[in-house]
Formats: C-alpha cells, sequence, structure tokens
C-alpha cells in the first residue's frame, strides 16, 4: 500500500470577508495549494446545516448543504445581489472567530434577496423573466420535484 497524506481543514476556516469560509475562490486555491505541496487528502467537517449549538455534527438534513458555504461573491457576480447588499451585512469583525449569530441574522435575509432576484423567484423580475432563463427554471422545478422528500 502506498502512503499518502492530507489535512483536516474545515470549509468553514477558510479565508472570507463574509464571517465564514465557503466555497469560494479560496477553497479552489487551497486545492490547488494541496496539490502542489503533494497531499492528497483534504478532510472536511459534515457539511450539513449547522444545527443547535452551530455544531456541523448536529445537522437539522441529512441531505441539505449549509447555507453558509454558498459563496456570496458567485451571487454577486451573477447580480442576484449587490455588493453594496452584501457588504452592508455585518458578519462578525473577528477574523479568528465564527460568530454564528451575526452570520445567521445576516446571511438568511441575504440569501432571500438573492433568490428573490435570481431567475427562479416566485415573481420573476428583469432581467430574469427573459425566456432564456427557461430552460434554468425548468432545471430548477425538476430537482424540486425530485428532491420533495427532503426540501
Amino acid at each position: 500500500m502506498k502512503r499518502k497524506c492530507g489535512i483536516l481543514l474545515p470549509v468553514a476556516s477558510l479565508p472570507s470577508g463574509y464571517g465564514i469560509g465557503c466555497f469560494s475562490k479560496e477553497a479552489y486555491e487551497f486545492v490547488d495549494f494541496l496539490a502542489e505541496a503533494g497531499q492528497t487528502y483534504w478532510q472536511i467537517l459534515p457539511l450539513g446545516q449547522t444545527g443547535y449549538g452551530d455544531s456541523p455534527y448536529q445537522s437539522f438534513s441529512t441531505y441539505a448543504g449549509n447555507p453558509y458555504f454558498i459563496d456570496l461573491e458567485k451571487l454577486i457576480e451573477k447580480k442576484y445581489i449587490t455588493r453594496k447588499q452584501a457588504d452592508a451585512c455585518k458578519f462578525g469583525t473577528d477574523p479568528e472567530h465564527i460568530d454564528y449569530e451575526k452570520i445567521y441574522l445576516a446571511r438568511f435575509p441575504l440569501l432571500l434577496k438573492a433568490f428573490r432576484n435570481s431567475p427562479f423567484a416566485e415573481k420573476l423580475k428583469k432581467p430574469w423573466d427573459d425566456e432564456k432563463y427557461e430552460a434554468d427554471r425548468k432545471s430548477f422545478a425538476e430537482f424540486i420535484k425530485e428532491n420533495r422528500s427532503w426540501l
């Protein structure tokens, strides 16, 4: 058996300007760093939504991913939210401590804004009401239908 090595680093510990690490460019850069360093594995903590006490081991769902790990930069890039909206949120000021209360109070309203201003919203706004997004909406509706049991 060939020896292999890796590192344990929770996704939440990646650098971020939004209070908690996520699946952002920093995650991809970390994977590239691991590969360059000859590492084979990246061990992470569970990826489900944290439950009581903000524990990744006490999730509300077996299936759902943690919404804290959604990359806000991608939502800004897609124009679902603005940088001004993201920067206006208070996610905490200590880069070495995750303030889960502040993240909870700021992130969920921001994600709801992003959803309501996307091609997947119930009431479509411009430019998302364009037919060119119809295939994406159909795919999203199919996902909801197929995963209704846990959504």
